[in-house]
């Protein structure tokens, strides 16, 4: 590693990710990218105005949008542990609207699945947003789905494996 690749790397593994794992190997090829990405990554997992669960949710939102194998391993068990009903998890997974979300996941699924698709969202699904989650929080939300749009994409395309012995969890969708 160069001089400021070795710096940025430091940083990363004695922060709270503790160690260089997801894009972190790739990005370090570009160390002032990686060092702002990291930052943003970092606030926006450990001190977002996003609750975890919710958060949590986007990530796996964004992740299934991608076919984001790694991303979909890394962060379901961080939802699971954030209290999201494994069955929005499996329906996320295969492509469906979970059936069971709370009030709350509902207005975030609304949000970033609309966003994502309509690259904008209703009045009514930005209102909703807003109550929810505040004007900080709705900023957060689409940071994050922005954010792991570009965690999703360095995956996929620096084919970041899922630990030795794991299949892949999600299934490409038809689209």
């Amino acid at each position: 590693m160069t001089p400021a690749q070795r710096e940025v790397a430091e940083a990363i593994s004695s922060g709270p990710r503790g160690g260089l794992g997801g894009p972190f190997q790739t990005w370090l090829r570009s160390p002032d990218l990686a060092d702002r990405l990291q930052k943003v990554g970092e606030y926006l997992r450990f001190s977002s105005a996003v609750p975890r669960r919710l958060n949590e949710l986007a990530i796996l939102i964004t992740a299934r949008a991608w076919d984001a194998q790694y991303e979909w391993y890394a962060h379901h068990r961080m939802a699971m542990a954030a209290g999201l009903d494994p069955a929005v998890a499996t329906d996320l997974a295969e492509g469906r609207r979970p059936a069971s979300m709370r009030a709350d996941e509902s207005v975030v699924y609304d949000f970033c699945t609309e966003l994502r698709a309509d690259r904008n969202v209703s009045d009514a699904t930005l209102a909703a947003a807003l109550d929810l989650l505040g004007e900080q929080g709705v900023v957060d939300l689409i940071a994050v789905s922005g954010y792991y749009d570009i965690v999703s994409m360095t995956l996929n395309v620096a084919e970041v494996p899922l630990p030795d012995g794991l299949a892949p969890p999600l299934k490409p969708l038809k689209r």
